[in-house]
């Protein structure tokens, strides 16, 4: 026991260390926490013996809703609708087309079984949040496009984790996919969102109407609220993933007292699920069996990478006004990573023969593996190749949180100027904001700004406004509408 204590904060220690001097390549933390889990495991220093699907399934799972809940809860509202087809289908069909097109290829094209070739086809149809917002935001990106990629990657595990479990029912009782388990998908589909829903406008309503002397209880009811919505669709026989991710959305995008406490605990929470996942599913792989399954990997990840996602993103988009520069690179940007992994602990998990479920685990670990370093790492020259870089926007390093323990009608509302960096707007005073409104922070690169009527904007600024919530639009109108005018004259 005295080497769990020892063992585990070693882990995570390394990983956030080696994560941060590996941050000036762009390599993503999960690819650290991966390759942590590997080293300490039963392959390389075997510091670490660890074999047990089942538990590394729970545990994953778990994780999973967290990390889901909190890709809904940074949703936002207005991201969503300026990409609402292109990415809801992307995040649907999209993920349907792709398991599709996969299937057809590794049954018909490569003449795999049928079992494998169905499995592997549902278990990497979807795309990874975590990798892809790691990376894209380390780019200057244009916003549509950006928009566009998180906001599927964010969306489109549900219907990963709906597939996969159909799959494997429908393999289980030795049934084709027949109308009982098209009834079975609908319902888990639809009857998801509902009780995410519901149960997100009841814990909305609860936030507002306790005020406890403790903060910390927030915290406490927030993780019972994750839980709970999980746990009520699940006992419905509906998607519990789709319910905790439009949980997440619908929480994300309505005020509530002490929204910006739960949300950097939600933050945090959904990073330590992410880091603690990886590492265990790194423990988990062998790399040894690898020498006997990395052609059909490549495989994998080249008819995924070449013709299965190219495809979906192509025909799925048909008529949304994409252009073709748009729809390769998000095909190209289509990272697997996390959730294909927790999938692929399913089969194990449900019971199915042990050489099927060891096969499918390693040869989606691989592909996802060659995803991440391949894809992950030529992005910026796909981006730059297509003409959609610009100058790397550093993040700010200051910003204030608005800390409620009663209901208030008022936010904080930050707005990023456009660019050119430096370029001169408007000053302070001539800004048309609405009457209760208040400017309260302008940072500026390493600068802490304090407001005043002399002070001039800048391209590049990021603007922290105190106001009611409603207000949000107006004040956006006001902070950006000199930037847009200069930039049409």
């Amino acid at each position: 026991m005295e080497l769990l204590y020892l063992v585990t904060p070693l882990l995570l220690i390394l990983v956030v260390l080696a994560a941060v001097w590996l941050d000036r390549w762009s390599v993503p933390v999960i690819v650290v926490a991966l390759g942590v889990g590997i080293l300490f495991g039963s392959d390389v220093l075997q510091l670490v013996n660890f074999d047990d699907a089942r538990l590394t399934n729970h545990v994953a799972n778990l994780a999973l809703v967290f990390i889901l809940f909190h890709g809904g809860f940074d949703t936002r509202r207005e991201d969503f609708r300026a990409v609402a087809l292109p990415a809801g289908g992307l995040a649907t069909w999209g993920v349907i087309l792709t398991a599709l097109f996969s299937f057809i290829l590794f049954w018909k094209g490569f003449k795999w079984d049928f079992k494998p070739a169905l499995l592997l086809s549902v278990i990497i149809s979807s795309t990874d949040a975590a990798a892809i917002f790691s990376i894209m935001r380390r780019h200057s990106l244009p916003r549509s496009i950006s928009s566009l990629v998180e906001v599927e990657s964010a969306a489109n595990d549900p219907m990963a984790v709906v597939l996969t479990t159909v799959a494997i029912q429908a393999i289980k009782v030795g049934e084709q996919l027949s109308w009982s388990i098209l009834v079975v998908f609908l319902w888990k589909f639809l009857a998801g969102p509902v009780v995410g829903w519901l149960l997100a406008r009841a814990a909305v309503w609860l936030f507002n109407r306790l005020s406890p002397h403790e903060r910390g209880y927030y915290y406490v009811l927030f993780l019972g609220v994750v839980m709970l919505t999980y746990g009520v669709a699940e006992s419905l026989h509906c998607s519990g993933m789709l319910a905790v991710f439009i949980a997440g959305y619908v929480m994300g995008n309505h005020p509530f007292v002490h929204k910006q406490g739960v949300a950097a605990f939600s933050s945090a929470l959904s990073t330590i699920a992410n880091i603690g996942m990886f590492v265990l599913m790194g423990l988990l792989v062998f790399p040894s069996q690898w020498r006997d399954l990395w052609v059909k990997g490549l495989m994998l990840f080249l008819g995924l990478t070449f013709f299965s996602r190219p495809l979906a993103v192509f025909i799925g988009t048909i008529g949304m006004r994409l252009g073709l520069r748009k729809k390769l690179f998000v095909a190209w940007a289509g990272l697997r990573g996390s959730v294909p992994i927790v999938l692929a602990t399913y089969p194990a998990a449900a019971g199915l023969p042990a050489d099927l479920s060891q096969d499918i685990f390693n040869l989606v670990f691989f592909a996802v593996l060659l995803s991440v370093l391949v894809q992950g790492s030529t992005l910026s020259v796909v981006a730059r190749w297509l003409g959609f870089t610009a100058p790397p926007r550093p993040a700010p390093l200051y910003n204030l949180e608005l800390i409620t323990m009663a209901h208030s009608d008022m936010d904080l509302v930050v707005v990023d100027l456009p660019g050119p960096e430096g370029t001169l707007g408007p000053f302070v005073h001539e800004l048309k904001l609405p009457p209760n409104a208040v400017i309260t922070l302008i940072t500026r690169g390493k600068e802490v700004i304090s407001p005043r009527g002399l002070t001039r904007l800048k391209g590049w600024d990021q603007v922290t406004v105190l106001a009611p919530v409603g207000e949000e639009p107006a004040i956006r109108h006001a902070l950006l509408d000199p930037f847009h005018k200069q930039e049409e004259a």
